[in-house]
């Protein structure tokens, strides 16, 4: 049988990316559950949900290191709005539930690489996310780079999520890895394969990915209206068209029965 991913080869990547703003990640060695927070405790789990319930457009994150040892462990609230990411350091879970997740924290100077390696919640995250995770391994300081409980879009593995940015990318292949870092690291964006960025709704993730193709190297997002979005550009102010289609029905992830997506195809460029 095909996997997801092989089946969604075809599907575009731009827009794909959902929307968030805010990440907690939290360190939990081991195996995780399918959904992944069912493996915590009482007292951390009503933490995170404390802090998903009084935080928009967020998101929780388990995350590890395969040879990560020691009593500590890490926590990282993300303001990919921001642009900042802060640092808890943890003897136990259920310390958790008495740090202040909105301002505490050390400051985080340096860029975090996610990689989904989920396996219990799709096979194509597992099999595609490790071998990715291991390609970036010399590239990334060892705090910088950590496997990842589900960032969304199993079919688009290996997924690559770099914050404090909010930049998502699918399909980026091993060989790939070392490239898109340095890109990165030179503050470039490459697009080939750029999912969108998680704090733009999924109109202008599309309509960024087609500007950066015709050349701009800096774009700014000014306004959202009715699938007409404004961009800034050095060169001005670019308005792009984008209309959604209803894709080809595929699985989402492996096993599940094929069930059509949205599609964010720009028209115009003006």
């Amino acid at each position: 049988m095909s996997t997801c991913a092989a089946l969604s080869a075809g599907e575009p990547l731009a827009g794909t990316a959902g929307r968030t703003d805010a990440f907690l990640l939290l360190e939990v060695r081991g195996a995780w559950e399918r959904d992944a927070l069912d493996g915590l405790d009482e007292r951390p789990l009503a933490a995170i949900r404390a802090w998903l319930d009084a935080t928009p457009r967020s998101k929780a994150l388990l995350i590890r290191r395969p040879d990560r040892l020691g009593d500590e462990l890490a926590a990282f609230v993300v303001r990919a709005d921001a642009l900042t990411a802060r640092r808890f350091r943890l003897a136990a879970y259920d310390d958790l539930a008495g740090l202040d997740l909105s301002g505490g924290g050390e400051p985080v100077d340096r860029p975090l690489a996610l990689v989904c390696g989920h396996g219990r919640r799709d096979a194509c995250c597992a099999r595609l996310g490790r071998p990715l995770y291991d390609a970036l391994r010399d590239k990334l300081d060892p705090e910088s780079l950590w496997l990842s409980s589900h960032v969304g879009g199993h079919r688009f593995a290996p997924n690559l999520l770099w914050l404090p940015a909010g930049l998502l990318f699918g399909r980026v292949e091993p060989g790939q890895a070392a490239e898109l870092v340095d890109e990165l690291r030179a503050s470039r964006l490459p697009i080939e394969c750029l999912r969108g960025r998680t704090t733009w709704p999924p109109e202008a993730q599309a309509a960024e990915i087609a500007i950066r193709a015709s050349g701009a190297h800096e774009v700014e997002l000014v306004s959202v209206e009715r699938g007409r979005i404004r961009l800034a550009t050095p060169t001005g102010e670019v308005e792009v068209t984008v209309e959604i289609e209803t894709g080809q029905a595929l699985p989402r992830s492996c096993g599940a029965e094929p069930e059509s997506a949205d599609r964010y195809v720009v028209t115009t460029i003006a």
